[in-house]
């Protein structure tokens, strides 16, 4: 193609009409008669609306071009049965302890003020409303050492609250306040949560009244040992939605506004980690507390451990044992004068199954052991040298401390 200066000129001028760079890739370069047909043909329409699907099994969505996500139904559902819990309890004063010895009385001098025996302490969190009268749930560690509290609601009506019950356990306790008509939460299903999933956090953190924080589920079925509270018998969820000091006892929420689990600030050194006592257990605690002010929780007497290669040889090595299995669940060891040690179980036997359920992690037979009450009769099969055995075990009372 012979093409004057001025022809050439219109050529190229005509190839950069419509974006540039973009009409010099391999589709977009046409010969001349075909790019006036496409300009030609061109017409410009409105761009697309965009639309985010509504929140399905925990997905994200929108209700429309009011900018109101799932996140703002939920809290907007949610938010008005939760609580702040102001708390006030008497304390030890470790100055007036210390006072005590004569050398440091002579140095502060005898004539000096008398130190006060006890001192305030006042604390901030979070619980919602389980019943229009006025049942709370909220954290043990909120309440503790308490037996009256103030709790705020979202539209400024403080109450005197009674704590109903406590159960440091499981980190669980329920307050009662005088009111009738009150707004209440949803209870979900915590059972079947996949990581990956949304999670909403709800809460007074830091004293930030109804402060929303959102996440995923990021792990379910944690230990207490694995969360580094191992005298708690709860496994727990946990999530990477913000959960700081005062979101204690708040609710933690699926995409459909449901309680799914309780959150709790038990980890000061937590960054980006979060965890809350499943809805399940927390709601089974309640009921207890409220019908009876107490919890018994039901006890075997076993120490448990999840086998791998090192963990055995190490287990062989502190215990005197044997074991040949590279996973598992392994019993380390049994207490004296316990429902395991009166059934029969030993150190050294190998759990595969409770109540005829194959088992495979420690946290999976605490959780069946939970879920039961006091007296139940537990069929517990295990793995001994190598032959299956089978074992009846009534579960006594958790003994106090």
């Amino acid at each position: 193609m012979n093409l004057s200066l001025k022809q050439l000129a219109i050529y190229l001028s005509l190839l950069t009409i419509g974006g540039g760079a973009g009409l010099f890739g391999s589709r977009y370069l046409l010969p001349q008669n075909h790019l006036f047909r496409r300009l030609k043909n061109v017409t410009m329409a409105s761009p697309p609306e965009y639309v985010v699907p509504s929140p399905v099994n925990g997905s994200m969505g929108t209700t429309g071009g009011d900018n109101v996500n799932f996140i703002a139904t939920a809290v907007q559902r949610v938010g008005p049965a939760v609580v702040r819990i102001n708390a006030t309890r008497k304390v030890a004063n470790p100055i007036s302890d210390a006072l005590k010895n004569p050398l440091l009385r002579r140095f502060f001098g005898e004539d000096e003020q008398p130190i006060p025996q006890e001192r305030i302490e006042r604390g901030t969190g979070s619980g919602f409303i389980l019943s229009e009268n006025g049942e709370l749930l909220t954290n043990a560690h909120v309440v503790a050492d308490t037996d009256t509290v103030q709790v705020t609601l979202k539209d400024g009506r403080t109450f005197e609250g009674r704590v109903a019950g406590v159960d440091a356990m499981t980190d669980v306790a329920v307050v009662k306040i005088r009111a009738n008509d009150l707004p209440t939460v949803r209870l979900g299903n915590s059972q079947n949560l996949i990581p990956g999933q949304w999670a909403i956090a709800i809460g007074n953190p830091l004293g930030l009244d109804n402060t929303v924080t959102i996440g995923i589920i990021s792990a379910t079925d944690r230990t207490s040992a694995q969360v580094g509270v191992p005298d708690k018998r709860v496994s727990f969820i946990q999530t990477d939605a913000a959960i700081n000091p005062g979101n204690s006892g708040g609710p933690l929420l699926n995409a459909q506004g449901e309680v799914i689990g309780v959150n709790t600030a038990i980890r000061a050194d937590a960054q980006g980690l979060g965890f809350a006592i499943p809805i399940e257990t927390a709601a089974r605690i309640a009921s207890e507390l409220f019908t009876k002010g107490r919890v018994e929780h039901p006890f075997l007497g076993i120490e448990m451990a999840d086998l791998s290669p090192t963990k055995k040889q190490q287990i062989n090595q502190e215990n005197q044992l044997n074991i040949q299995q590279d996973a598992g669940i392994v019993i380390k060891g049994v207490l004296d004068d316990s429902p395991a040690k009166q059934a029969g179980l030993l150190p050294g036997d190998i759990i595969q199954k409770v109540n005829g359920k194959a088992v495979k992690t420690s946290a999976q037979v605490q959780k069946l052991v939970e879920s039961s009450s006091v007296g139940d009769i537990l069929a517990i099969e295990v793995n001994r040298s190598g032959k299956i055995q089978a074992f009846k075990v009534q579960s006594g009372t958790y003994p106090k401390k």
